[in-house]
């Protein structure tokens, strides 16, 4: 591989919010997840467990997220509380206008951005989702670790041709979850990626979002 073919597969790599129904073979999602084995981490400990949900075992779980929504409020594992400020605020309201303006959805309608909050948890109608967990006792520098495993997997995913995208969405009730998977209270949910074949037809995945550049990021020493 060359350093351009490599910049090219980052490149590929998007959000995905708009799937067709039928399933990935589970060979193909072996050799994307025996990929991201390979991701790095603090003394090798490899602190990530992944609970790969398919099918109507996922729209059940789907469903029940969905009506806790409407019944009562998140309790994450990890708090989703920070205020996004200045220009981390404005690039956050960037991707809502990428996402919501490709879904023809108008700032203004709350039943409309609603009903397009609640699809983030039946995974978008994916096939299959992932949900990575971090053991019981772990922190900040372990949950750093792990997503270095999420993006190694949404990568290797985008070289097998499959979409997919992260959402911290996915880890809103992971009682529900737990109880779903039958999993124990040891178990932190980090996240999840929902990913299958892409629904070129969905509006939603018309949405392009930028990056910043290089000089807003990188300061050099030296």
């Amino acid at each position: 591989m060359t350093p351009q073919d490599f910049d090219t597969l980052v490149r590929a790599r998007r959000s995905v919010r708009g799937y067709r129904p039928d399933p990935v073979a589970s060979e193909v999602i072996d050799a994307a997840l025996a990929t991201a084995l390979w991701a790095p981490s603090n003394c090798n400990i490899q602190p990530w467990h992944v609970h790969i949900v398919s099918g109507d075992a996922l729209r059940v779980l789907g469903a029940a997220m969905t009506e806790a929504a409407h019944s009562g409020q998140p309790h994450p594992d990890i708090p989703m509380d920070t205020a996004y400020r200045g220009v981390f605020r404005d690039r956050q309201i960037g991707s809502a206008k990428a996402l919501y303006g490709a879904m023809g959805i108008a700032r203004d309608d709350r039943a409309g951005r609603s009903a397009a909050f609640l699809r983030n948890l039946d995974a978008f109608g994916a096939p299959h989702a992932a949900f990575v967990f971090l053991p019981e006792g772990f922190g900040t520098r372990e949950a750093a670790d792990l997503g270095g495993f999420v993006q190694t997997f949404l990568l290797a995913l985008t070289a097998q041709g499959l979409g997919s995208v992260a959402q911290g969405a996915l880890s809103l009730y992971p009682d529900i979850v737990r109880a779903h998977l039958g999993l124990g209270a040891g178990e932190q949910l980090i996240v999840g990626i929902a990913f299958g074949h892409e629904d070129p037809s969905h509006p939603a995945n018309a949405a392009r979002t930028g990056r910043a550049a290089l000089t807003d990021i990188v300061t050099r020493h030296g």
